[in-house]
C-alpha cells in the first residue's frame, strides 16, 4: 500500500529513477515503495513536491495517465529562481523518499473536443506531453504538438516524443535564441477556432504573452493555459492603497486587519486559522476560498471569470472594499 497521509492528502514515494533529459533538465520517476498502484490522474495534472527545507513546489505530471504505477515530473534547474528547482536537483536522489500531494488538475483537456493544438515553450512541455500521450490513445480527436525551444539540447523527452507521436503530429521549432526564427504563433492561430477546436499552451513569460496575443480573437472557452510562474504585474499608484483592509470570518464574526505587506493567508495563519497554501503565487488554487461579500482584486492566474464571482485565492487576492467576508 502507498504510504498515505489522509489529513494532508500526501503520499510518501520512492525515487526510482533520475534521468538527464536536456540542458539543466532532469526527470524524476516516483513510485510506491512497495510497487502498489498510485492514485489516478488526468492529463494536465500536477503534484506538490515537499522538499526538505520546507519549500513546496508544483510540478506537472508528464507521463501517460494510463501509467498507474508511477508519476514522472521534469524539472529545469533555474539558478535565478526562488530555490525550488535547485532543491529538487540537489535533494531528490535515486532510492530516496519524497512526500508529494495527490494529483490535482486545473488544466484538463476539454470534453468533446474534435481538434486540439498543443503549444509548448521549453519546460512548459511537461503537461502537454501528458496530453499528447492521452490524445495518442484517442481515435476521435485530431491533434498536433508544437514544441518550441532554443535548440535540440534544450528540449526534453525528444526521443520519447518521436517514438510516441506520429511524424505529422509533432513539430519541433528551434529558434537559436531569436524568437523571430521560431514558430510563428500568430500565423498558427490566425484563423478563428472552428467549433470543437481547442488550444493549450504553457511556457515562459514571453512565450505566454505571445500565445495570449495570438489567440485573443478565439472564443475564451477554447483557449487554455497554465503558468509556471506568475506574470509580472506593473504596480501603479492606484494599486498602492493607503492603510489596510479587513477580513471577516463568517462563522465566528472575527475581524482581522490585512496590512499592505501581508497576504490574507499570512494574516489567517498568524491568527491560528488553519488554511492550506502551496505556491503562494496564485498558480495552484490550493488556497481557493469562497467569499460572501466585498469587492476583490483578483491577482491569481488560475481562477476563471465564473470562479472569481464567488472565490478568491488567499495568497495573492486583495480587497478593493474595506471589508471582505470569507466563508470560513
Amino acid at each position: 500500500m502507498t504510504a498515505f497521509n489522509q489529513a494532508a492528502a500526501t503520499l510518501e514515494l520512492f525515487v526510482r529513477q533520475v534521468r538527464y533529459e536536456g540542458r539543466n533538465i532532469q526527470s524524476y520517476e516516483l513510485v510506491d515503495p512497495e510497487g502498489a498502484e498510485l492514485p489516478p490522474f488526468t492529463a494536465g495534472a500536477h503534484i506538490d513536491v515537499h522538499l526538505a527545507n520546507g519549500v513546496i513546489r508544483q510540478y506537472s505530471l508528464c507521463n501517460s495517465p494510463a501509467d498507474r504505477h508511477r508519476y514522472v515530473i521534469a524539472v529545469l534547474r533555474d539558478e535565478k529562481g526562488r530555490g525550488g528547482s535547485k532543491a529538487v536537483h540537489e535533494q531528490l536522489q535515486v532510492q530516496g523518499r519524497v512526500r508529494v500531494s495527490v494529483p490535482r488538475n486545473n488544466f484538463e483537456l476539454a470534453q468533446g473536443a474534435r481538434k486540439v493544438i498543443l503549444i509548448a515553450g521549453g519546460i512548459g512541455v511537461t503537461p502537454l506531453k501528458s496530453m499528447a500521450h492521452q490524445l495518442a490513445n484517442t481515435d476521435d480527436v485530431d491533434y498536433e504538438l508544437h514544441y518550441c525551444a532554443r535548440d535540440a539540447q534544450c528540449a526534453a523527452f525528444t526521443d520519447e516524443l518521436q517514438a510516441l507521436v506520429e511524424r505529422e503530429r509533432l513539430h519541433f521549432h528551434f529558434d537559436g535564441g531569436d524568437p523571430a526564427r521560431g514558430l510563428d504563433i500568430a500565423a498558427l492561430l490566425r484563423d478563428e477556432a472552428q467549433d470543437g477546436t481547442h488550444v493549450y499552451y504553457c511556457g515562459p513569460a514571453g512565450f505566454m504573452r505571445a500565445c495570449a496575443d495570438a489567440s485573443g480573437h478565439w472564443p475564451s472557452d477554447a483557449v487554455h493555459c497554465e503558468h509556471f510562474k506568475a506574470p509580472e504585474r506593473a504596480i501603479t499608484p492606484a494599486d498602492r492603497k493607503p492603510g489596510e483592509f479587513t477580513v471577516e470570518i463568517a462563522s465566528t464574526g472575527q475581524r482581522l486587519p490585512v496590512p499592505i505587506d501581508k497576504s490574507i493567508a499570512d494574516v489567517l495563519k498568524a491568527a491560528g486559522i488553519g488554511v492550506q497554501t502551496s505556491c503562494e503565487a496564485g498558480l495552484c488554487a490550493t488556497c481557493k476560498v469562497r467569499y460572501l461579500s466585498g469587492e476583490v482584486e483578483h491577482q491569481d492566474c488560475i481562477l476563471d471569470a465564473d470562479d472569481q464571482q464567488n472565490f478568491l485565492t488567499l495568497c495573492v487576492s486583495r480587497a478593493k472594499s474595506e471589508l471582505l467576508v470569507l466563508d470560513l
